[in-house]
């Protein structure tokens, strides 16, 4: 019972939208603070849900953050001027996939660094 809820768990935090307050907040505050956000913290989770065997909620997790930015980002189009021409030459669903493929390499890195700290805390016991 108590895996199921670190799973679930790792699923419910992976729902936040990274993607789409990274975008969100570089259109409206020019701040990159939502890029850096982006990157560690799934990366985290991914290590977290790695760490202590969970392999799936990170597919789940990834899969339903960018469903839930996609939404966001369409919506996004309709309220702000000039959402659909700031991030050219891309189209802002175009940048989500982009970046929602390349936000896979820190959590590929994450989950191998748990591969390594979890063999270490093996070999200690």
């Amino acid at each position: 019972m108590r895996r199921l809820g670190i799973g679930m768990l790792m699923v419910l935090l992976y729902c936040f939208p990274f993607v789409y307050f990274s975008m969100y907040q570089d259109f409206m505050n020019r701040a990159m603070f939502g890029y850096v956000s982006l990157i560690l913290a799934p990366a985290l989770i991914a290590f977290l849900s790695y760490y202590f065997n969970h392999f799936i909620p990170i597919v789940v997790g990834n899969i339903v953050s960018l469903i839930i930015s996609y939404f966001l980002i369409r919506a996004g189009s309709e309220r702000w001027e000039g959402w659909d021409y700031y991030f050219k030459p891309l189209a802002p669903s175009q940048f989500l996939f982009f970046v929602s493929i390349l936000n896979l390499i820190p959590q590929l890195i994450a989950t191998k660094l748990a591969k390594v700290y979890k063999k270490k805390a093996e070999h200690q016991v």
